[in-house]
């Protein structure tokens, strides 16, 4: 018997390929804040305000958002589009929430981007992040909206899949920022 290859969706494949180039403007990103970090005396520094409970949440947000994306990527498989469907729309309220989280923790730093080091790249990364949350949003908005499509039947899951992949990977790059920012001292 010959084994036949399976070969990733083009749509599928060209999402790695991105996701790859967005780890590297990331790890870019950090490789700044530990080089900064690792050339001052105190960091933050003295006087920065953090919140840690916000971020916290805002960690938990995305967290059960990426449960919910994997469970909507599960029933849209099974042609359970009602289940997508509402799991998308929760994905979404996360996605949301975040954002709204995010920027009530930038409205209530006693620091700016103009600041120091610190709140450049503070802004920086975390802004950079948002921008990656709000692309999420569209994205899942879009799924959501034109889940009955065939471009999304049992046979084509490439656009679920594409989408699902792009929200983990946010949410994997939030976790790495949140203990950067919020955990190591």
């Amino acid at each position: 018997m010959r084994s036949v290859a399976v070969r990733a969706h083009p749509l599928v494949f060209g999402v790695i390929i991105f996701l790859a180039s967005e780890s590297m403007l990331f790890a870019g990103l950090l490789a700044a804040w530990y080089d900064v970090r690792g050339q001052s005396a105190a960091w933050p520094p003295p006087g920065t305000e953090q919140d840690l409970l916000g971020a916290t949440i805002g960690t938990v947000l995305l967290g059960f958002g990426s449960v919910t994306m994997g469970i909507a990527q599960a029933a849209a498989a099974k042609q359970r589009r009602g289940v997508a469907r509402a799991m998308l729309v929760l994905t979404i309220f996360c996605a949301l929430s975040f954002v709204y989280v995010a920027l009530r923790d930038w409205a209530q730093t006693n620091f700016n981007v103009a600041t120091n080091a610190y709140g450049t790249l503070f802004f920086v990364l975390t802004g950079t992040h948002l921008a990656h949350v709000l692309a999420g949003a569209v994205l899942l908005t879009a799924v959501t909206v034109f889940l009955r499509r065939p471009a999304f039947s049992a046979d084509q899951q490439a656009g679920v899949q594409a989408v699902a992949y792009y929200w983990h990977f946010v949410f994997v790059i939030w976790l790495a920022l949140w203990a950067t920012i919020y955990l190591v001292r």
